[in-house]
């Protein structure tokens, strides 16, 4: 009995606080909405409090409680894990409110909205990207700021991302034998970090890739292909003249040279 009595209490009570909301969102009194997307807000009930901001967004632009309105209205997005909006709404609000002591956080948070949309290394890193145009910038208007040294790890953390994701590409190209997209794909991730950690192997790689694809080109593209192998030693044995790969970059030296005076002839 007491078991059916609760499940009526229950659903009476849903159907309650259901009708409390409908009630407000259905009142023609914005300051009574705003009050109550206020409290909703402060219990943590995102939508709720989302769907009433929505619906006097019009009646409280350019009035005096349209910053904290905006400012909440960006949280509620980011509350509810829709970071693309709260990146959206956050950059907004540090835009219309170009003087408000919220703008700081909020370039912060428009940035690190997109941040949370960055995916495994695996998959496309245009939010990764984003993030960290938007850390760079944050940096750059707020030196001295306390968010900037968390920025800089930000940016740190997003870059060994994207570096491994190129890396992984010219060794899938590697492996699947497309030397010429290899060879490509990491001069570009050399370009793109310069100072990377993997830079010695990414550079045997290319020769080795470069190697490859000399050896099976057509036999009027053979020796200048050859030529560029030949030249990418040199500056590999320069740049390392102690790596690990120097016995086999000698090899393929002397490999390289035979094959380029056979094909030139």
């Amino acid at each position: 009995m007491w078991r059916t009595v609760s499940l009526v209490a229950l659903v009476f009570c849903l159907l309650s606080c259901k009708t409390d909301f409908e009630r407000i969102r259905s009142s023609t009194d914005p300051a009574k909405i705003y009050q109550a997307a206020n409290q909703y807000f402060k219990d943590g009930k995102w939508y709720n409090a989302q769907t009433l901001y929505e619906q006097i967004i019009p009646f409280y632009r350019g009035k005096a409680e349209a910053e904290d309105l905006f400012y909440n209205y960006a949280y509620t997005h980011y509350n509810m894990g829709d970071f693309i909006l709260s990146s959206h709404y956050f950059r907004s609000f540090a835009t219309s409110f170009y003087n408000s002591p919220r703008k700081e956080e909020c370039e912060f948070m428009s940035a690190y909205s997109n941040y949370k949309m960055s995916p495994s290394h695996k998959l496309d890193q245009s939010f990764s990207q984003k993030a960290i145009d938007g850390f760079q910038n944050f940096v750059n208007l707020y030196p001295e700021s306390e968010r900037a040294p968390e920025c800089n790890d930000l940016i740190d953390e997003l870059r060994a991302k994207m570096e491994r994701k190129a890396f992984d590409q010219g060794m899938l190209y590697f492996d699947l034998k497309q030397y010429a997209s290899s060879i490509h794909s990491f001069r570009t991730m050399l370009s793109n970090f310069p100072a990377s950690k993997k830079a010695e192997e990414v550079r045997y790689l290319i020769i080795k890739a470069g190697y490859q694809y000399a050896d099976n080109s057509i036999f009027t593209k053979k020796s200048e292909r050859f030529d560029e192998v030949i030249s990418d030693i040199k500056t590999f044995q320069k740049k390392y003249p102690s790596s690990k790969y120097k016995k086999e970059m000698k090899q393929l030296k002397e490999d390289s040279n035979l094959k380029y005076i056979k094909y030139k002839s």
